[in-house]
């Protein structure tokens, strides 16, 4: 939102539904779902706006910019056949092959009794993967036979995941990093990388979340090492995908490991994913307007390229008490403003309730802060997160130790 806010085409901003934060920065339709294609359509329409940039994975797959073209309003995304690259996991597997994009060795599984079969031929560590949207909640990694069984179980029971596919894959060991990338059918343009913490505690340890925090840029990963990524990923998909009668627009975002072997591909989303995208546009000096204007036509942004400050962005995430199995809401925040004075801060999980501003989620805030070094811009990060405070906050405290270390070294 205030990447575009920053436009030198000074937008006026709209959000559905929008929250507290956004509220400082938007005017908020709070009537309006996210995932309401209807409501966002007619909305748009109304309000006569010019370009739409849909941010959730649920929109995307219900097919929100179809239904937007259609009747007038450009949009800036994927279409729902082209969003299907997030929407299955199973078909991006089988993109990602006929594209010869290196990614983990898998099996499909389709129903409970099958995967209970194969699980017990597979080795540990192994990863299952729900084959839809999970909200970033639908990647189990078992270490043993008994927790890929409890995983099973989860996957084909709960309600959550609907009638799904299970992808049980191997374990990739080495590093993570994040590429995401503009794309108009034809051309990419790569974003600058980052490395996201997927896992609540410290020291990648227990379960899966959305993301506790993440930064950018990432030590070892130039230009060059850049280019190298999007020519064995992001441009063959994006090739496959034109061949397929599914061209696609807006951002393809590949969440790579680095390992003995080189990248590997562990996920693709279709959307500016968080809290990679607070670390990556904060550093954005190109015009975010016209890049997304540019990615909409076909051959748009040929020749075209993103220009990113020097500075470096450390980004924390402050979730409620009880994440990610559950989440604590109307617990009250303090110390926004203070917090503010060293750091952006992004409202994810909040609400606005008797002039207060209090939880309504997992993921609660998001606070990124900028310095010349990765030292700075952490040491700032976490000075800015010393000064909020709501019961059960949970934060990580090794967010972006490891750039420190790397360029100490």
């Amino acid at each position: 939102m205030r990447a575009l806010r920053r436009s030198a085409h000074a937008p006026e901003l709209l959000c559905a539904p929008g929250n507290a934060g956004i509220a400082a920065d938007a005017d908020c339709l709070p009537e309006i779902a996210a995932d309401d294609v209807d409501g966002i359509v007619a909305a748009a329409r109304e309000r006569g706006v010019d370009l739409v940039v849909v941010g959730p994975e649920a929109a995307l797959v219900a097919g929100v910019v179809d239904a937007l073209e259609d009747a007038g309003v450009p949009a800036f995304g994927p279409s729902a056949a082209a969003a299907e690259l997030e929407g299955s996991k199973a078909f991006a597997k089988e993109l990602m092959r006929e594209a010869g994009v290196p990614t983990a060795a898998h099996v499909l599984l389709r129903s409970h009794e099958e995967a209970i079969a194969e699980i017990g031929r597979s080795a540990y560590p192994a990863v299952l993967k729900a084959d839809g949207l999970a909200a970033g909640k639908g990647v189990i990694i078992c270490s043993s036979e008994e927790e890929a069984r409890a995983a099973v179980d989860v996957f084909f029971t709960e309600q959550r995941f609907g009638e799904t596919t299970v992808v049980l894959e191997e374990f990739l060991e080495g590093e993570e990093l994040s590429l995401l990338a503009l794309c108009d059918g034809e051309n990419v343009v790569a974003l600058a990388p980052a490395q996201d913490y997927k896992r609540i505690f410290d020291g990648d340890e227990g379960p899966n979340t959305g993301g506790m925090g993440s930064y950018s840029p990432v030590p070892g990963f130039g230009s060059a090492e850049v280019e190298e990524i999007v020519d064995a990923v992001h441009r063959p998909i994006v090739a496959a995908m034109a061949q397929r009668g599914r061209p696609f627009h807006g951002v393809l975002y590949a969440g790579l490991m680095i390992g003995p072997d080189g990248p590997k591909v562990l996920e693709f989303n279709t959307r500016f994913g968080d809290p990679e995208t607070q670390a990556v546009l904060p550093r954005l000096r190109s015009d975010l307007v016209d890049l997304c204007l540019a990615a909409r036509e076909p051959g748009g942004l040929a020749g075209a390229e993103a220009e990113f400050a020097p500075e470096w962005a450390v980004t924390l995430v402050l979730a409620s008490a009880g994440y990610p199995e559950s989440s604590s809401k109307g617990d009250v925040i303090g110390g926004l403003e203070a917090a503010a004075e060293l750091a952006e801060v992004t409202h994810a999980g909040t609400a606005a309730r008797d002039g207060e501003i209090v939880t309504a989620g997992g993921r609660v805030l998001n606070l990124t802060a900028l310095g010349a070094t990765p030292a700075e811009a952490r040491d700032r990060a976490y000075d800015a997160a010393g000064r909020i405070e709501f019961a059960g906050m949970q934060m990580r405290s090794d967010i972006a130790a490891r750039a420190v270390d790397r360029v100490a070294s």
